[in-house]
Formats: C-alpha cells, sequence, structure tokens
C-alpha cells in the first residue's frame, strides 16, 4: 500500500509540475521545453529502458543476494551505455548539422535522457525487491527537488533552458543521495555476464523498439507542428498531450506496479499457465478502471480546464484533448493490458510489428486529412495510429491463445460507463468551477461503484472487500 501511496504522489507532482512550467515558460518557451523533453525521452526509451524492462522482469530480492551477475551487467551496461551516449551527442553536435532545437537544447535533452534512464532504472530496481520505503523515500526526493529546480527555474527564468537543467539535477541527484541504499553487496562490474545481456536484450529490445516507435508518432507530430505553425502552437499541442498521457499513465501505472509482478511472481511459482490466467484477469481489471476513467476525463473536461489550466493554454487545450483521447486510451491499453500477454511469454516480436503499423498509418492519415488551421489534423492522425496499433496488437496475440477477458465483463464495464456519462452529461452543460467538477466526481464515482457492486465487474468488488475486511477487523479489536 505504501508503494501505491508513493506512485500515485510522484504522478500528482509531475502534474503540478508540468503545469508550473507551463504557466511561468508560456506557449512558445513551453514548446521548446516540451520538444526538448520530448526527444530526450526518446533517447531514455533507445538506450535505457532496456535497463528497467529487465530489472522489472528479472531482478529480485531472492536475485540479489544468490546472483548478483544480474545487477552487475544492468550497472556496467548503463555506464558504458551513458559514455557511449555523451561522445555520440558530442560527435553530433560538432558535426554542423541543423536540427529545430538549438544545440545546447540538444545537449540538455540528451542529459536528461541519462538522468530520467538512472532513475527508472533505479527506481525499477527497488519496486522488484518491493522495497516500499526506500521506494518512498527516492520518490519524495525526487518530487521535492524537482519543484524547487524545474518549477524555480521556469518561474525565476521563463527558460526552457534552466527547467532543463532542474530537471536533470533533481533526477540524478536523487539518486546519487541514495546510492548506498542502492548499492547490491558482490555486485563489481568482473560479475559482468555477456550471456546475460543477450538474454536480456532478447527479451528487452523488441519492447524497446516498440515503444520507441510509439514515442516517436507524437514527436514527429510536434516537430511537424513547430515547422507548419511555430512554437506558440507546439506548446499548446503539447501540454494538451503531456496532461492527457500523464493521466492515462497515472492510472494505467499505479494499477501496472503491482498486477505486472503478481503476474511474474505466478509465473515463477506456479508455471506459464497460472500466469496466462494473471495477465487475463490483469486485462479485465485494466479496461474496467481504464475506459471509465478515459471517458470521465472527457466529461468533466471544461471544469478542468477553467481550473487547472494555464489561461494561456485554454481553448486550444479544450479542443485538441478530446481528439487525442481515443489514442490516449488505446495507448494505455496496449501498454498495460496487452504487451504483458508478450512480456510473460518472453515473445515480445510481435510489438515492434504493432507499433510499425502506426507509424504508417499516422503519415497515411496525415496526407488523407485536409490540413486544420491549428494541430487538430496532426491530434486525429496521431489517435487513429494508436487505435490501428491496438488492433494489429490484439490480432497478433490471438495466435499465442491467451486468456482473454469475459464477455461478461467487457459487457458489464461498457454499461457501467455507459450508465456514468448518462448521468454526467448533463452536468457537462453546468458552469464550469471547482463545485461543478466535485458534483461530477462525486456522482461518476458513485454510479459507476454501483455497477461494479452489483455486477462485480473484474472481479473488482472482491479484490476491494479483501482489502477492507482487514481494516475493519483492526477497527473492531480496538
Amino acid at each position: 500500500m505504501g508503494m501505491m501511496i508513493a506512485f500515485v504522489c510522484n504522478i500528482m507532482f509531475n502534474f503540478v509540475i508540468g503545469l508550473l512550467v507551463a504557466k511561468f515558460l508560456g506557449p512558445e518557451e513551453y514548446g521548446r521545453f516540451a520538444l526538448s523533453l520530448a526527444t530526450g525521452m526518446a533517447v531514455q526509451a533507445a538506450f535505457f529502458d532496456w535497463l528497467r524492462l529487465g530489472a522489472t522482469r528479472f531482478y529480485s530480492e531472492r536475485l540479489r543476494t544468490e546472483d548478483p551477475a544480474l545487477r552487475a551487467t544492468l550497472d556496467l551496461g548503463f555506464i558504458i551505455l551513458s559514455c557511449g551516449l555523451a561522445a555520440g551527442a558530442t560527435a553530433l553536435l560538432l558535426s554542423g548539422v541543423h536540427f529545430p532545437l538549438s544545440d545546447s537544447l540538444i545537449a540538455l535533452a540528451i542529459s536528461a535522457a541519462i538522468s530520467n534512464g538512472l532513475f527508472d532504472y533505479a527506481s525499477a530496481l527497488v519496486r522488484a525487491r518491493f522495497h516500499n520505503k526506500l521506494y518512498m523515500r527516492l520518490v519524495i526526493v525526487k518530487n521535492i527537488l524537482s519543484l524547487l529546480l524545474i518549477g524555480g527555474g521556469a518561474f525565476w527564468f521563463g527558460s526552457a533552458k534552466m527547467a532543463l537543467i532542474g530537471g536533470v539535477l533533481s533526477l540524478s541527484g536523487t539518486v546519487i543521495m541514495a546510492r548506498g541504499a542502492l548499492r547490491d553487496p558482490g555486485a563489481t562490474p568482473r560479475c559482468a555476464k555477456t550471456s546475460i545481456a543477450s538474454s536480456l536484450a532478447a527479451y528487452a529490445l523488441p519492447i524497446v523498439g516498440a515503444n520507441l516507435l510509439y514515442m516517436i508518432i507524437p514527436l514527429a507530430n510536434r516537430s511537424i507542428v513547430t515547422v507548419l505553425y511555430g512554437f506558440s502552437e507546439t506548446g499548446q499541442f503539447s501540454l494538451a498531450y503531456d496532461i492527457g498521457t500523464k493521466a492515462v499513465a497515472a492510472i494505467g501505472s499505479t494499477l501496472d506496479v503491482f498486477l505486472f509482478q503478481i503476474a511474474v511472481a505466478a509465473h515463477e511459482r506456479h508455471g506459464a499457465d497460472r500466469a496466462r490466467e494473471q495477465i487475463g484477469r490483469n486485462l479485465a481489471i485494466v479496461i474496467a478502471i481504464l475506459l471509465p476513467a478515459c471517458t470521465g476525463i472527457w466529461l468533466v473536461l471544461p471544469s478542468i480546464e477553467r481550473l487547472i489550466v494555464p489561461e494561456q493554454y485554454r481553448g486550444p487545450f479544450g479542443e485538441l484533448l478530446p481528439l487525442m483521447m481515443t489514442g490516449l486510451f488505446c495507448s494505455g491499453l496496449i501498454q498495460f493490458g496487452i504487451n504483458p500477454i508478450f512480456q510473460i511469454a518472453k515473445r515480445t516480436g510481435p510489438l515492434i510489428a504493432a507499433a510499425a503499423t502506426a507509424c504508417l498509418v499516422d503519415p497515411l492519415l496525415l496526407f488523407i486529412l485536409p490540413r486544420s488551421a491549428d494541430a487538430s489534423s496532426l491530434a486525429i492522425a496521431q489517435a487513429g495510429a494508436f487505435l490501428a496499433a491496438l488492433i494489429a496488437l490484439i490480432t497478433f496475440a490471438c495466435a499465442s491463445k491467451p486468456q482473454w477477458p469475459s464477455v461478461r465483463d467487457l459487457a458489464s464495464t461498457a454499461l457501467g460507463t455507459a450508465a456514468m456519462a448518462a448521468a454526467l452529461l448533463p452536468l457537462r452543460m453546468q458552469e464550469p468551477g471547482l463545485v461543478t467538477l466535485a458534483v461530477q466526481i462525486a456522482a461518476g464515482i458513485f454510479v459507476y461503484a454501483l455497477f461494479v457492486v452489483m455486477l462485480d465487474i473484474a472481479g473488482l468488488r472482491g479484490l476491494v472487500l479483501n482489502y477492507l475486511r482487514p481494516m475493519v477487523q483492526r477497527l473492531r479489536t480496538l
């Protein structure tokens, strides 16, 4: 429970920091910041995401003491890749090639990739050990430093460069301060093994490749927006996409941080059949939470825009985010619901094919759709690309005969979501504001929770009761 609280707090801080940076920088400078950060995240995915994936899938408290070679291989891999990336980036900047971003922003994007890769790798190690206290410590320190350094850099200097520098310092500083607790006994570079690196690469690289292709789509679209409409429109497009992505990631990641590890444990202790059963249950839960949540975001969007979106972004935000929402739902379902089917089976090649499908559909839709006066056509094309990827991935998954959610669970989820939407639609027409938002959230939770209790959607009723039962028993003993 402590790890989940820390995870949710981390996501909430990311929301707050992102909104503060957007407010203090303004659309044009925030466009530079967002494009630089998106570039850094794509570089991070390409070079360092295999470390996080390898730690999440194969590292554990038992292996930490019994077989330090895995940790030693991961650590050495991070050092080698960081040095190689720094050298390659230096050579690229000295080559004289021109990019939409300045050389200094590109250098900061690479620095952000390395520092964020280090933090994600460290936190994945901690989560794999179920070390709740250390994870909470990492999150708290990182969020405090980020609020001071990223938010402070944006506020005092109004500069994308200073905000990026603050991000690099906060992430790397967090890991450095916790380096003692993160150290594994015996995991020295001499223990690293090429065979372990090869097996990790065989598992992770298809996932990394797929994630990278998915990241290239919004990154390319942001670059196109910059070329066609300027950095100010890039800022508008980026804030809508970033807030939507963080909202979906907040929901999916909070579930995934436990659900996937449970499936991994089931595979390790009981075999592949039990793991497939768990993945099927996990997928039903992800759909049962993600579908009403994404629907709810659209229903409460006018109040959200009025209350938390900086004034200079209002209007475009409310127009662009609904156009992106279908794609964001599909992206969340891919990452947190469908991908684990292939990850547990260690058959990750189809992930690349699905992502490649998305990369083909996005420019095709851009060519077909008429060019709009703003970035709306790019938002629609982006959503269509992720929808195509989801359809392709489900098709590929059928070949492995996974356990899918039951028709009853899917129908119950759709029915509960439709009832929630019917209850909230009249409230969407009310004057946006805090009172309206509070009423909408309360009504939406009540209606959907009622269907969960009546129909036991995805087994959520039983899960909640199992969680509450020990608390009730403790209260009775007081």
